[in-house]
């Protein structure tokens, strides 16, 4: 019968210590090691410096840039859809609203906007909802070269949706219509407009008829509640909305003109198709006796720019910011060595040329203090003798 082997584990040791032996770096043995409180301030203030920066570095990281670029507008087949909420101080029997461009195609071929009578005059719900979007909408036009970067960066939305419904009805007849909707137009040269008397359409064009209006019935102050091109999109500010233009003459020509831009928006968390505006107006009177002709009404003439605005949203990439993390580390490490090692010097220096003399003096200060009391004390010790 033969004898059964037993077989054991023999410990090879730790593969780590073959690693070990492959580390080429010099290491400073502890009896050299000297510490110093300069050394350990120094250590405590780049410490901090070092996460000060790493903690800026990351900010910027995550705080993104806009890139805005022009080119030229090719997207000739894309439409164009505005959106409307306009309420006119007249009755609605008494307007038309209409939309013609540079085809003669008219808002028959393009859909229609709904009207709705309704009161002129705010209910106190309407009217703090159209007071925060006036002033806010005013402000963004007069700062937005300086918080544009802001609002695309935090999706903020100048959008304040539809105006509430009344929280008073009043007891009076209805003396204002709010004309609202959204239409998709040809991207081209085209003309929206409110004005009085109801439309007919003609092979070549329409006329408003008008007939039976007096010059009482006309009243063309107006308020712009939304007025926009495309989809909404954060960061775009639309320079008419929040507008309310009181005429003190009842037969006033509004002229607004506008300027279109196609926007293509990138951003991380949005990537539409839009549209941004400019807008100069004019009004006048019109008053045929004194020879200022035209049509009373609100005339919106907006025009399709040729270039394209695209936004984009960029940050750098990780490699990038790593290798600034670890330049920032090492660059501050050696330069606080190099300035310990200057202050340090200097104290060395301080010490030996004038700091053992003061030593000295001291000391010998002391002995000559001591010299007195010895004296004392022998001739205390004749005296008892």
């Amino acid at each position: 019968m033969e004898p059964e082997k037993v077989t054991m584990l023999r410990y090879r040791g730790s593969k780590l210590s073959k690693v070990k032996k492959f580390d080429i770096f010099h290491k400073v043995e502890e009896p050299f090691i000297e510490s110093s409180s300069v050394g350990g301030t120094f250590s405590i203030i780049t410490f901090l410096l070092i996460l000060w920066l790493i903690y800026l570095e990351i900010n910027y990281f995550l705080d993104s840039k806009f890139i805005f670029k022009f080119s030229p507008d090719v997207e000739l087949d894309e439409q164009l859809k505005i959106n409307v909420d306009i309420t006119v101080a007249m009755p609605c029997h008494f307007l038309g609203a209409d939309i013609l461009d540079s085809t003669n195609q008219n808002a028959f071929k393009f859909g229609s906007l709904e009207e709705e009578d309704t009161w002129f005059e705010l209910a106190p719900n309407q009217k703090l909802h159209f007071d925060n979007k006036k002033h806010f909408n005013s402000y963004l036009r007069e700062e937005y070269h300086a918080i544009k970067d802001l609002l695309w960066r935090s999706q903020f939305s100048t959008n304040f949706g539809d105006i509430p419904a009344r929280s008073e009805i009043p007891n009076r007849p209805h003396d204002a219509c709010r004309i609202h909707g959204s239409l998709i137009l040809n991207k081209v040269a085209g003309n929206f407009h409110i004005t009085a008397g109801k439309s007919l359409h003609l092979p070549r064009g329409h006329v408003h008829i008008n007939a039976f209006m007096s010059e009482r019935d006309y009243n063309f102050s107006h308020r712009i509640n939304k007025f926009s091109f495309g989809d909404p999109s954060p960061g775009i500010v639309h320079p008419l909305e929040g507008d309310e233009l009181i005429g003190s003459y009842g037969k006033t020509l509004f002229n607004y003109f506008i300027e279109i831009v196609p926007t293509n928006v990138n951003t991380f968390l949005t990537s539409l198709n839009t549209y941004q505006y400019s807008a100069k107006v004019l009004n006048r009177p019109i008053d045929h006796d004194k020879g200022s002709h035209g049509i009373p009404g609100l005339f919106f003439k907006y025009d399709v720019s040729a270039l394209r605005v695209s936004v984009k949203q960029e940050r750098d990439n990780l490699g990038m910011f790593l290798a600034r993390l670890a330049s920032i580390v090492g660059g501050v490490f050696v330069c606080s060595g190099m300035l310990n090692r200057l202050v340090q010097l200097f104290i060395n220096f301080v010490m030996c040329n004038w700091g053992n003399r003061i030593i000295d003096k001291g000391n010998i200060q002391q002995v000559n203090n001591r010299v007195p009391l010895i004296d004392d004390i022998s001739t205390q010790i004749v005296q008892v003798s």
